[in-house]
């Protein structure tokens, strides 16, 4: 068979057409397009093992910080305590347990604070005068005049009440066709005493008179216009005469389960991070952010606080396989016994020289690690931004290559097609010239 021009042969211009331009994009497309796809889907999974790094280490952060010197809420888990009461004169709370000295409290109730009640006196008023004008002269209460001609009974109540602070006045119905007058202070105490005079021809008894509630703390003599007072933090609520008491003990009964909770999440930590460290399908880019943060850790762990001791005089252990903290419960609760401020010098320590917990709580805190983990996701960010900005333009000089190619095989194409036309003319004259030669 005759070859073709270009050796390309008979009708060979359509070899050059979008199927093979196809084939071309997509071979130069895996070694500039894709790799960078893919270093994008890795975020995903690089995302989701640092905001796993970033749960662990906010576990850490509220397992140490109870033992920590920067306590935001609740207490030194060192400084817990219990109450046990006993007897009913008295109702005991407190803001605060842990804050409270330890030791027994007795509180003797001698006196309950009253209000101050006034009513008429004599027989009960008949229900008919009710609404009539009561004209029995000047009523004074607490120094404010009130001219009982000018009012029924139901508008002298309201007028007392309008009038005279700290003051309530009302109808109380005595059996089904009478009623008193009755005049109460709004509060317990003898300052809340009601004054009633004038040369009203109504008469008042004093059917509960004011008195301020007395107590003995201790001994010590007390009193308050109210049924409670608060003293050094604890609240007494007085319910009757009598004597109760409170006891105030150290509660050493969490502090091992604390202690438990402090590995468990160190361990749960350290784990997870070897386990990107050490692994070839690992997602995280920089891994030395990874190391930063053990070394921060473990470098204030391993140390001694403002003690000559070590976690490992109180009952902790380390396992050298893979970095974890042992914790036995039994040699810890021996050493609580007999060293707890030991423990608690290691642990908290003091502002001048702090312990492991508080300086691991600063370690972690938005100035330590938690700084990092937010550096290193806003650091991951701006990395998938370029990567975004780099795919975006790889493929659009991808897709501008291959169009040109398009329209160069096009015009090529046009070309060949047109030389083989002329060449099969040039063909039949040499046929013809050699069919009659």
């Amino acid at each position: 068979m005759a070859t073709g021009i270009l050796g390309l042969g008979s009708g060979q211009a359509s070899t050059l057409n979008s199927d093979l331009i196809d084939k071309l994009k997509t071979a130069e497309r895996k070694s500039t397009v894709e790799p960078l796809e893919t270093k994008l889907e890795n975020f995903t999974s690089e995302r989701e093992v640092m905001s796993n790094i970033s749960t662990k280490v906010d576990e850490l952060l509220a397992a140490v910080k109870v033992f920590s010197l920067n306590q935001t809420t609740g207490t030194n888990a060192f400084n817990s305590k219990s109450a046990t009461t006993s007897g009913d004169a008295v109702l005991f709370d407190a803001e605060d347990v842990n804050a409270l000295k330890t030791g027994f409290t007795t509180v003797e109730i001698t006196q309950l604070a009253q209000k101050d009640v006034w009513q008429t006196s004599g027989d009960p008023i008949d229900n008919s005068l009710k609404n009539q004008k009561i004209n029995q002269g000047i009523l004074t209460i607490n120094g404010k005049e009130f001219d009982t001609a000018n009012f029924t009974y139901e508008e002298l109540v309201k007028e007392i009440n309008k009038e005279v602070p700290g003051v309530t006045a009302s109808l109380a119905n005595i059996g089904t066709t009478g009623f008193r007058l009755s005049i109460k202070s709004d509060s317990t105490g003898e300052a809340n005493k009601i004054t009633i005079s004038g040369d009203s021809s109504l008469g008042f008894d004093n059917v509960l008179k004011a008195q301020d509630m007395k107590m003995k703390l201790d001994g010590v003599d007390y009193q308050s216009s109210s049924n409670s007072m608060t003293i050094d933090g604890l609240k007494i609520s007085a319910t009757k005469v009598g004597t109760s008491t409170i006891n105030i003990e150290e509660d050493n009964s969490q502090l091992v389960t604390q202690m438990q909770n402090f590995a468990k999440a160190y361990n749960e930590l350290n784990a997870l991070i070897d386990s990107e460290l050490y692994s070839t399908d690992s997602s995280v880019t920089d891994k030395s952010a990874l190391k930063d943060i053990m070394s921060k850790l473990k470098n204030n762990l391993f140390s001694t606080g403002n003690s000559d001791k070590s976690i490992f005089s109180y009952g902790f252990s380390f396992n050298e396989t893979n970095g974890d903290l042992k914790f036995n419960s039994q040699e810890f609760e021996k050493a609580l016994k007999e060293d707890k401020q030991g423990l608690q010098n290691l642990f908290t320590g003091v502002p001048e020289k702090p312990g492991i917990a508080t300086l691991l709580d600063e370690a972690i805190s938005i100035s330590g690690v938690k700084k990092n983990l937010l550096d290193y996701d806003v650091n991951m960010l701006s990395r998938e931004e370029k990567l975004k900005k780099d795919k975006e333009t790889a493929e659009k000089a991808l897709d501008a290559k291959y169009e040109q190619m398009s329209l160069q095989f096009a015009s090529y194409g046009a070309i060949i097609n047109q030389m083989e036309l002329s060449f099969s003319g040039l063909k039949m004259l040499i046929q013809q010239s050699t069919a009659s030669s």
